[in-house]
């Protein structure tokens, strides 16, 4: 197969040793840019598809030295998030200055090669437990060259190849892309597109046709965020389980609780977390045999 090595990419993270997205030991892409805004998002640094500045107020010690840097004057002391994000053009100079490192740029844009001079340094992990490379965001597809690229660069290693996707993204691109992927990890968060539309900012209905076509592809596990108020319910689950029926090559859902671990980071963006009230702890075993019931393996957490 023909690779282009050279097809240029941003990724906010690669993360080493997962054991929860695909089979054994992996190593995960993290892709920028996600047409969704989910409430309770936890990695609210990925939604901005380009790189993205992140103040981190407990390390800053108010030398000024980053204010005579910033081109637009969108840094100040008087502003509480410290970053005025309608003049901010995300250049990243200020960076260089910062001596405590309380100014980072979340994104870096790699080629092809360059990611897989990273995802080589595992290659022995992946061939030893039947590992691999899962691409996760943000969503993966909304970089769709760059995905199929990585992924085609990935199979012609031999690698296991998976993806993280909420689906929102054209049939083109899914044709394009999942011949080359051993296994779709997918997300339905609601059945009902107003639901979905209140909680997501996006409505469902492609998203659902499109887990279907990705379904007849390769092998799908159905993934349900278990959000308070949301979708926490038997009949709701019952509901996404049951279009799960639907779907081709799908044996497994997975129940993930709720967490807010990823709270903190709204106010390194200067953006407010809209579900600080949901801290109710969701009792996942109905859940968990409703999904059962219909003939599916259930697992529970990450």
């Amino acid at each position: 197969m023909k690779v282009d090595y050279e097809t240029e990419g941003v990724l906010f993270n690669i993360q080493r040793y997962s054991l929860h997205d695909g089979p054994g030991i992996r190593t995960i892409p993290f892709f920028k840019g996600c047409p969704l805004a989910c409430k309770w998002c936890c990695n609210p640094e990925s939604q901005r598809p380009g790189p993205e500045l992140l103040f981190k107020n407990r390390d800053c010690i108010r030398c000024g030295k980053c204010l005579s840097v910033c081109p637009t004057q969108a840094l100040s002391p008087d502003n509480p998030f410290f970053v005025d994000r309608t003049r901010c053009t995300q250049c990243g100079d200020y960076t260089q200055v910062c001596p405590t490192g309380a100014l980072e740029m979340k994104g870096k844009r790699m080629t092809v090669g360059q990611v897989m001079r990273e995802l080589q340094k595992e290659e022995n992990l992946f061939r030893r437990s039947g590992g691999g490379i899962t691409l996760s965001g943000g969503e993966p597809l909304a970089q769709p060259e760059f995905a199929r690229e990585l992924l085609k660069a990935c199979k012609a290693k031999g690698w296991h190849t998976a993806i993280e996707t909420t689906g929102l993204t054209s049939k083109e691109v899914i044709d394009e892309v999942f011949p080359w992927v051993d296994l779709a990890l997918t997300d339905i968060k609601a059945i009902h597109p107003t639901v979905h539309r209140e909680n997501t900012g996006v409505d469902n209905r492609r998203i659902l046709e499109n887990l279907l076509r990705i379904s007849f592809i390769t092998k799908t596990v159905v993934r349900v965020p278990v959000i308070p108020g949301v979708n926490d319910s038997p009949e709701e689950v019952r509901r996404i389980a049951e279009f799960a029926q639907l779907m081709m090559n799908v044996t497994e859902i997975h129940l993930l609780p709720y967490h807010n671990f990823g709270e903190n980071k709204y106010a390194l963006l200067g953006r407010d977390y809209l579900l600080r009230e949901s801290a109710v702890k969701v009792d996942i075993g109905p859940l968990k045999a409703v999904v059962e019931g219909l003939g599916f393996t259930c697992h529970t957490g990450g």
